[in-house]
């Protein structure tokens, strides 16, 4: 318990001063912005193996995707992978609940960042021009765009349906999608206490190629995704 409430004060006051230090890149060109999103992905990975003994194991890293246009797919389980897949990816573009950008200096920063939120379950004059924002992204960057097909953070142990975003985002943009998975809930669960001398292991999957239909791609990435997630279970 000690741990766990040592973690969490140091994680959120140092993200709280890196999020001051930064104010002024509001103002600035967004490649500051995007530094301080690297930071805190340095720092989240600093404090959980300080004060948590957290071992951080990256698989397959030999199936990152080179100069190809690409999204990823990731699961999620915890706010780990938020801040860590900026440390080893080229500034991805966070696909995001509307209600985060709601947040003070927080909500600030993803907007900074080129962060795209969508209202989920609705139709909205935003939600209509979302694919147009991202086709414009993919277009002009070489930032790869990630989203979370569980659409919330689960539990380990479950293994609720892929949402439709990422099929219509493979559909959309006829891109390649890069598959992630990371059991992150075993030390930073959505809730109650963290668990030290854990390890969370991020595992890059082979990449599925554009031109699949989307029932075909949804079936393929939920499989790759769970059936890793069974493996690192």
């Amino acid at each position: 318990m000690f741990r766990s409430f040592l973690f969490s004060i140091s994680f959120y006051i140092g993200i709280i001063i890196i999020s001051i230090l930064f104010i002024p890149s509001f103002f600035l060109p967004q490649k500051f912005a995007l530094f301080g999103g690297k930071l805190m992905g340095y720092w989240s990975i600093f404090c959980l193996r300080i004060f948590l003994s957290t071992k951080i194991v990256v698989k397959g890293k030999e199936n990152i995707l080179k100069d190809k246009k690409f999204f990823i797919a990731c699961s999620h389980q915890s706010m780990f992978e938020t801040f860590y897949l900026q440390t080893i990816f080229n500034s991805p573009v966070f696909i995001l609940k509307n209600e985060l950008l709601g947040i003070p200096v927080f909500g600030w920063y993803l907007k900074k960042i080129g962060s795209i939120s969508i209202k989920r379950d609705k139709v909205t004059k935003e939600n209509l021009g979302f694919y147009d924002d991202i086709l414009k992204i993919v277009n002009k960057t070489n930032r790869p765009l990630i989203i979370f097909p569980q659409a919330t953070r689960v539990l380990p142990s479950e293994r609720p349906p892929f949402k439709k975003g990422a099929s219509k985002i493979y559909e959309q943009l006829r891109i390649f999608c890069q598959p992630i998975a990371i059991n992150s809930g075993y030390v930073w669960p959505k809730k109650g206490l963290k668990i030290s001398n854990k390890v969370i292991t991020i595992s890059i999957l082979n990449p599925i190629p554009p031109g699949l239909t989307k029932e075909n791609f949804n079936y393929s990435l939920e499989k790759s995704i769970y059936s890793e997630l069974d493996i690192l279970d």
